[in-house]
């Protein structure tokens, strides 16, 4: 299948107004994203198609004109049998597969280290500073929406609903503009009555969700703070927290750089408050992993590729319904000199780093053939590890004073591909940086690191 000169490898996601296609582009064969005009039946129905289309237009156009490191880029602009498309940089992820939501939002999501969501909040609101300083207001920020490069950056997407300030929209007075949870209510009121503090209320949402795993009630008379889930977080995160998520827009901050300045002064004590805890923490290290596999042998964990499809996976991989493991290895690493990390808990040797770049699952088994053909650190059987071999490094969120263990691998390969697959075209990988599993075809853009036996 083609639309116009771009081959189609797959559909990634449809919405109300169009259909995202992952397509290659001729000749230079470049992964990249196709968002075709396709409005869902109820929304022809509500709206004339002329209307529609100038939406769709005027997303791609914003979208264009604004260029920051924050925001998804647009290529072009054009018209295949008779429909509108646009083409935009392809994406592995987005943070609703981080956190692990679901179509049904309300359930729990996984939580993840105070560093990270710091990373993925200052980076949002920088985006949507840029957006408001053209006065534009994005009005369907959500986790779907946040984009996540190979190399950890975030790029704001979906501008379908957004308007400038001022203008009033001209569709059905019963359209909803926004997502659940995530639209701030003078936007389920009145889509047009709002300013930026509407996208200032799904950030705060977003952040509550990646700190706590849960969104918060909308009766606020029930809402439990923050820290009351996370023992990283005290009473001025909550009061930061509160007052992103505050249902009156007056009591909300009244732009994205405003919330920059604040969240900046909270990154820097946690800086601190970390700090002054590693100085003077002489706690066991050992005693910071729960949880623990007894009884593994050297060699015990399957070495052979298998593959497994994702309603398979929990019992396979022995996950929890977030793509964690159920249980942790109690890793006993030592150190080689020839970048290597011995875990003798399970007799692997494994790459202290591994790839330098990001690379398709193709790509990596190439690189594995290269590190076998250079004998790297005397071996010579160097392979891409299974999901159980990458769980062995996987361990809880870190809290406290677990953040001060000084890392032994390179933090640089955060996203690893395993041998396994899930589909004649897709591999599962391992996030070891968050600590779950996940799958994705095999254009993806994921580190490698090899592992082999010592036996």
């Amino acid at each position: 299948m083609r639309i116009g000169k771009y081959k189609v490898c797959g559909l990634l996601g449809k919405g109300g107004m169009s259909r995202v296609y992952k397509v290659e582009v001729p000749v230079i064969e470049k992964i990249a994203a196709l968002k075709m005009l396709s409005p869902a039946p109820i929304l022809a129905e509500l709206m004339d198609a002329g209307r529609v289309e100038k939406l769709f237009t005027s997303e791609a156009r914003i979208m264009a004109g604004l260029r920051h490191p924050n925001i998804v880029d647009v290529w072009e602009f054009d018209e295949s049998d008779g429909k509108l498309f646009y083409i935009m940089d392809y994406y592995c992820n987005n943070l609703g597969v981080i956190i692990g939501e679901s179509y049904r939002t309300e359930q729990p999501s996984r939580v993840i280290r105070l560093d990270k969501a710091i990373h993925y909040t200052r980076q949002t609101l920088s985006g949507l500073a840029r957006l408001h300083h053209a006065g534009i207001i994005h009005r369907d920020i959500k986790p779907f929406n946040i984009l996540i490069t190979e190399h950890d950056t975030v790029k704001i997407s979906d501008f379908g609903l957004s308007k400038l300030r001022g203008e009033t929209f001209e569709g059905p007075s019963n359209l909803k503009v926004g997502s659940p949870y995530y639209a701030a209510p003078e936007q389920e009121e009145s889509a047009d009555d709002v300013d930026f503090s509407a996208d200032i209320y799904p950030v705060g949402i977003m952040l509550y969700r990646m700190l706590t795993g849960r969104i918060p009630p909308e009766n606020r008379a029930l809402i439990k703070m923050p820290s009351h889930f996370n023992p990283d977080l005290d009473e001025s995160w909550d009061r930061f927290i509160a007052k992103a998520i505050s249902i009156e827009k007056k009591g909300r901050f009244k732009e994205a750089q405003e919330m920059i300045d604040e969240l900046e002064a909270l990154a820097l004590a946690w800086e601190n408050k970390k700090e002054k805890l590693c100085t003077i923490s002489d706690i066991d290290q050992a005693k910071k992993i729960p949880l623990t596999i007894s009884g593994i042998k050297p060699g015990g964990l399957r070495r052979e590729s298998v593959k497994v499809c994702p309603s398979q996976a929990r019992v396979t991989f022995n996950l929890d319904n977030l793509r964690r493991p159920e249980e942790y290895v109690q890793n006993d690493f030592i150190q080689n000199n020839q970048d290597t990390i011995t875990d003798k808990a399970t007799g692997l040797i494994w790459q202290q780093s591994g790839s330098a770049y990001p690379m398709t699952w193709h790509e990596s088994k190439k690189y594995i053939s290269g590190l076998n053909k250079a004998k790297f650190a005397d071996h010579d059987c160097w392979r891409l590890p299974t999901i159980d071999e990458l769980m062995s490094l996987l361990t809880p969120t870190p809290h406290g004073e677990a953040f001060c263990i000084p890392p032994l691998f390179d933090l640089t390969q955060k996203w690893l591909w395993s041998c396994d697959l899930r589909s004649f075209m897709a591999a599962w990988y391992v996030n070891v940086e968050l600590g779950f599993v996940a799958w994705h075809d095999f254009s993806g853009f994921y580190y490698a690191r090899a592992v082999c036996s010592q036996n």
